[in-house]
């Protein structure tokens, strides 16, 4: 089996509603990042182009980067966690993968020690 991790990082601000009530918006650096894997190697012995997946995970945080995500698609009606934008993340790079390729896991991290996970 093999594995690619790619990394792209955003700043946006967020306020999630926590038993309806909505908390201060606030501002993170987030870290996203997206692991793939699969069995075979194409022609060129690659599992998959780092620069596809990294465009593709670059182009999905773009959307995101320096606004307040409770403004932004999906998380204008959705409410903007940790978990929900991994698993967003997640969503978005999962077309862009063929053959054997899948996505093992989505990951955001808000703040040093806080991670948020999504696996389909």
């Amino acid at each position: 089996m093999y594995e690619l991790t790619i990394d792209a990082r955003f700043s946006a601000a967020h306020a999630i509603r926590i038993n309806g009530a909505p908390e201060p918006t606030h501002g993170h650096d987030w870290l996203a990042t997206v692991c793939i894997a699969g069995r075979t190697l194409d022609e060129n012995d690659l599992l998959m182009d780092f620069h596809t997946i990294e465009d593709a995970l670059k182009d999905c945080v773009a959307r995101f980067h320096n606004r307040n995500l409770n403004e932004v698609p999906p998380f204008d009606k959705a409410n903007p966690t940790a978990e929900r934008v991994a698993q967003h993340i997640g969503k978005t790079i999962q077309p862009i993968l063929a053959g054997d390729v899948q996505l093992l896991w989505a990951r955001v991290t808000e703040a040093p020690g806080c991670t948020a996970t999504w696996k389909p």
